[in-house]
């Protein structure tokens, strides 16, 4: 599907693993993402209720930015560099955030700036590129998200799969719709968890050997560490059930004969019907131009 030397995907296994959100394979000083997120902190200045937003794809962003401003939040709209470029379009009220202009990975996750959200952010909810939500579950979402005290989060509890329901340490939690706190975020910090994937290897780990086992025959995929956070460490996160998320997760995990491409961008062309989904799920109004 691309004539490219290095795909997208590619990317993501060899000199982008940083990107990622991969503490075995981030290359920077912990003090140049510390200095990003100051950046990304005074963008976001006065934004009490901010949403982040993953443009993979244009069409797909702007009604996501839509339905958040809907429900009293504000979008903030970061995107990764393998796919092109800004969002060319956005909402009124939305932010637009460059959140790898002095990182300058090869392609970034949105995990990078969640993972740091108690550096920029006193509470950010978030989800996947490809994840649309009907109205009456948009609300529900925004009122589990403004109920969180300033040492909890909200994610998704996935099992990875009925083949997986007893092997608890390959449980985790998901960032495919969730919001996390500053105090609940910088607890994940301290203790040597969060998001990102490889987390046994986090900045923060226990200097106790032990411990460092313990922590290695867990899972070592984004979110696990949010699991053994919640499980070990004392953490408070309110679940989301995958069943609230399915009908609107267009992923590769929902679709038979899905079509690889070069990126996100292009499998969310090739797989779905941005027209078809809106009219679906009663929201056929938020597809058009916006500035």
């Amino acid at each position: 599907m691309t004539t490219e030397s290095t795909a997208g995907w590619d990317l993501c296994r060899t000199e982008g693993g940083g990107g990622t959100g991969n503490w075995n394979a981030l290359k920077l000083p912990w003090e140049a993402l510390e200095r990003a997120a100051e950046s990304w902190r005074k963008e976001i200045s006065g934004v009490a209720k901010p949403w982040l937003c993953w443009n993979m794809n244009d069409n797909w962003c702007l009604v996501q930015q839509k339905l958040i401003l809907e429900i009293g939040w504000t979008p903030i709209v970061g995107w990764d560099p393998n796919c092109g470029h800004s969002p060319s379009r956005l909402a009124p009220g939305a932010i637009a955030i460059d959140f790898n202009q002095q990182l300058e990975f090869p392609l970034l996750f949105p995990h990078v700036p969640i993972e740091l959200a108690f550096l920029w952010a006193d509470k950010l909810a978030f989800w996947h590129a490809d994840l649309l939500l009907t109205r009456p579950k948009m609300q529900a979402a925004g009122k589990l998200f403004e109920s969180l005290n300033q040492n909890e989060m909200a994610a998704v509890y996935s099992y990875g799969g009925f083949r997986n329901l007893l092997k608890l340490r390959k449980h985790r939690y998901w960032e495919v719709l969730g919001c996390v706190t500053r105090g609940a975020s910088l607890d994940n910090f301290n203790t040597g968890c969060g998001w990102w994937r490889q987390w046994a290897s986090h900045i923060n780990k226990p200097a106790d050997t032990t411990e460092q086992s313990r922590r290695k025959r867990y899972y070592n995929d984004h979110g696990s560490g949010i699991m053994y956070w919640k499980r070990h460490q004392s953490g408070r996160v309110k679940s989301i059930r995958e069943s609230f998320i399915d009908e609107g997760h267009f992923s590769i995990t929902n679709k038979k004969n899905y079509i690889r491409g070069s990126n996100k961008s292009e499998e969310m062309d090739l797989n779905f019907n941005l027209t078809d989904i809106a009219a679906r799920f009663g929201f056929s109004d938020l597809l058009g131009p916006s500035s």
